[in-house]
C-alpha cells in the first residue's frame, strides 16, 4: 500500500465518504470537495468501466464517452489488477438497476 493511503488525512476522507446517507449528500460533498473537471475525470471513468465490465471494445467506449485511450486503459488495468473497487461496485450498482 502506498504511503499516501496510509496517511490519517486519507482516513479521514474515507470516513467522511462512509458517512454519507445517499445519492444527494454524496452528490453535494463531492461538489464541495472536488473542481469541476475532478469530478468529470471520476464520473467518465466510472462510466468506462462499467462499459468496460460489460464488454465494450475501446474504440465504442471512446465513441461513447470521449475518453482517451489512456483513460480507457487504465480503467481496464484497474480492473484487472487494481485494488478490486470496481469490482465491488459495479455488481451493486447493477442490482440497483
Amino acid at each position: 500500500m502506498s504511503k499516501f493511503l496510509d496517511k490519517e488525512a486519507s482516513d479521514t476522507l474515507y470516513r467522511a465518504i462512509l458517512t454519507l446517507k445517499d445519492e444527494d449528500e454524496c452528490r453535494r460533498f463531492l461538489q464541495d470537495l472536488c473542481t469541476v473537471s475532478e469530478l468529470k475525470a471520476m464520473e467518465q471513468r466510472m462510466e468506462v468501466a462499467m462499459l468496460l465490465d460489460e464488454g465494450l471494445i475501446y474504440s465504442d467506449i471512446l465513441e461513447k464517452t470521449g475518453a482517451s485511450s489512456a483513460t480507457i486503459s487504465r480503467v481496464n488495468r484497474c480492473l484487472h489488477y487494481g485494488a478490486e473497487g470496481y469490482q465491488r461496485v459495479i455488481p451493486r450498482l447493477k442490482e440497483r438497476r
